[in-house]
């Protein structure tokens, strides 16, 4: 799946959590046409992602739950970890989150949390002996 179609999906998650996803709301959030939008929802339902029919409100399938589910937790994880570890504010941790979710492997991401479980653990005070 490309970045484009992820934030696509990610977008409709998003909206989900608000009620009704219409293709202009998809459109106005993305800044991106009612014709791209549209074509993006095809190659969504096409993959079993989402449905969609036409002037009608689009829904994602359990596949799409859970793919976009996939998506927004890394977005999530990834934006705390440039915020909280590396120091970067909230705006900039962000925007650089949206474009790291699509291209870190899961082994990069997977480093990345064991790193914070390490530095968590770190921090755990530990009572010292009288």
């Amino acid at each position: 799946m490309t970045q484009s179609l992820e934030d696509y999906l990610e977008m409709v998650s998003f909206l989900s959590d608000d009620g009704t996803v219409r293709v202009t709301d998809i459109a106005s959030r993305l800044g991106v046409s009612k014709p791209s939008v549209l074509t993006a929802l095809k190659t969504l339902e096409e993959q079993g992602l989402l449905e969609h029919e036409r002037y009608r409100s689009v829904t994602l399938t359990q596949k799409g739950m859970v793919r976009a589910a996939e998506i927004r937790q890394r977005h999530h994880f990834l934006t705390a970890f440039l915020r909280d570890v590396v120091g970067v504010d909230d705006e900039t941790a962000e925007k650089d989150a949206c474009k790291m979710e699509h291209i870190l492997s899961e082994a990069t991401l997977e480093k990345m949390k064991a790193l914070i479980h390490v530095r968590h653990k770190k921090k755990k005070v530990t009572p010292r002996p009288s």
